[in-house]
């Protein structure tokens, strides 16, 4: 069973309205989809508010997903779609062009949590994915590696664009051979 949830995170304009009130903890926060109408300060902490809310929601997942591993195998991948600039080089929101974006809108968070029961069913090594957490990928890695995570069998598969191959202690046992 694959299930995807999608949030509208830390999108903007209206950052204010990506988080509930009671995660508001960086204030004054702007009120406006107008970012013209506020200063920077507030645009940023109204932003850092919709992370600490995604943070509260991604652990609140992985609480749910650890606390039924014993009944199945589960794991989560996050994957912002883009970043935003929050004023830099004069730059708001996201969408310039790839070659001219700031490394703040191409650069963007992935985090992935495996169950210990996913792990050992799936033959992943936890220890070479902390080995790899700082290697450059890409969202083209997504497709291949959701493939491969899940075993699907398709021609479509291409094992080098799959961000955890190298970690599949099956694969790297059969690469030895």
């Amino acid at each position: 069973t694959v299930l995807v949830l999608h949030q509208m995170g830390s999108h903007g304009p209206e950052y204010l309205k990506r988080y509930p009130k009671e995660f508001e903890k960086f204030t004054p926060v702007c009120e406006s989809n107008a970012l013209n109408n506020c200063s920077r300060d507030s645009i940023v902490n109204a932003y850092d508010n919709t992370l600490l809310y995604t943070d509260h929601v991604l652990a609140t997942l992985i609480d749910l997903l650890r606390s039924n591993q014993n009944k199945v195998d589960t794991a989560m991948v996050y994957l912002s779609d883009h970043g935003e600039s929050l004023g830099e080089y004069n730059l708001f929101l996201h969408g310039t062009p790839y070659v001219l974006a700031p490394d703040q809108q191409k650069h963007v968070p992935m985090l992935i949590w495996l169950s210990d029961t996913y792990q050992k069913s799936f033959a992943v090594s936890p220890e070479c994915l902390a080995k790899q957490r700082n290697a450059p990928l890409s969202q083209d890695n997504l497709f291949h590696s959701m493939l491969g995570l899940l075993k699907v069998d398709t021609q479509v598969y291409n094992p080098s664009l799959d961000m955890f191959a190298g970690c599949r202690t099956e694969l790297a046992a059969a690469d030895k051979q």
